[in-house]
């Protein structure tokens, strides 16, 4: 296959308009002398989503950039366009974190449509979860795919990455994956 470069993870969401150097720097100096119990344990990362070894291989429900083959490609550096088949998860909602989707527990009933990808090696498992960053995890799910020519299964178990950041980073929104590749210049 050869050495590929996977694309760079997502950036962070710019700061608000309204939110100034100044008051950047005053915020700065304020949070980096205070103690970590100083702050909420939302505004921080959970350590118990913390990464110690590769995610699981097998099906991962994708929801987001990684929906685009080309995409899928790249960040695991295949020679060939992937198989990917239509699903969809329950249970789950979808946010906004910047531009880009994340995925967050949600009633019951809501449902997520994406794609599934089988992913067979650790090494291609942890290129994923690099590109989806430490604000991502691999989570167990359930996965129902969308029917197709009598395919089976129709349901099975899977993972997904779920946003493990900043809840208050994110907002509502809609996620157009070809209005993200045209930004992105990739369309």
């Amino acid at each position: 296959m050869g050495d590929s470069v996977a694309p760079p993870a997502p950036p962070l969401p710019d700061l608000p308009e309204h939110f100034t150097s100044q008051e950047a720097s005053s915020t700065f100096a304020k949070t980096s002398s205070a103690s970590d119990a100083h702050f909420d344990h939302d505004i921080r990362l959970n350590d118990s989503h913390d990464r110690p070894t590769a995610p699981p291989t097998g099906p991962y429900f994708l929801y987001g950039t990684l929906r685009d083959p080309s995409m899928l490609s790249g960040v695991i550096g295949l020679s060939s366009k992937p198989t990917l088949r239509p699903a969809y998860i329950t249970g789950y909602k979808r946010k906004l974190w910047g531009p880009y989707p994340a995925l967050v527990e949600g009633d019951p009933d809501e449902e997520v449509e994406g794609f599934v990808y089988d992913v067979h090696s650790r090494e291609d498992a942890g290129k994923l979860a690099s590109y989806e960053t430490k604000n991502y995890t691999a989570s167990p799910c359930r996965i129902r795919y969308s029917p197709r020519d009598g395919a089976m299964p129709v349901c099975g178990d899977g993972h997904v990455f779920v946003f493990v950041g900043r809840r208050r980073d994110l907002s509502e929104g809609n996620f157009d994956l070809e209005a993200w590749m045209k930004r992105m210049g990739r369309s």
